[in-house]
């Protein structure tokens, strides 16, 4: 009895690169996270003479923030379904082709 073929040991370029900007997408969050985590470690005295931060800086970077995590996600969301629609036409040509 033989075992079951294997999967290919390396994958399509495009479904490589869909799997690698998926993965992007789902670390945004945690990006997003840790940037907003940011302003916290901030000094709120002024004890070492370091001026203080003041909230009106600490606001603007958290939207700032936010604003590029929605163009970073944007961004990736269309390459993502460019390369679909790539694939999705390959795969339809494919199946029309009657070799």
């Amino acid at each position: 009895m033989q075992p079951p073929p294997s999967a290919p040991v390396f994958l399509e370029r495009r479904s490589y690169r869909q799997r690698r900007m998926m993965d992007a997408i789902r670390l945004l969050p945690l990006v997003g996270l840790l940037l907003w985590l940011v302003p916290t470690l901030w000094a709120a005295t002024d004890g070492d003479g370091v001026e203080p931060v003041r909230m009106s800086q600490a606001i603007v970077y958290v939207f700032g923030v936010w604003v590029c995590l929605i163009l970073c996600a944007g961004t990736l969301w269309r390459y993502l379904k460019d390369s679909d629609d790539d694939v999705g036409t390959t795969e339809s040509a494919m199946k029309t082709d009657p070799k």
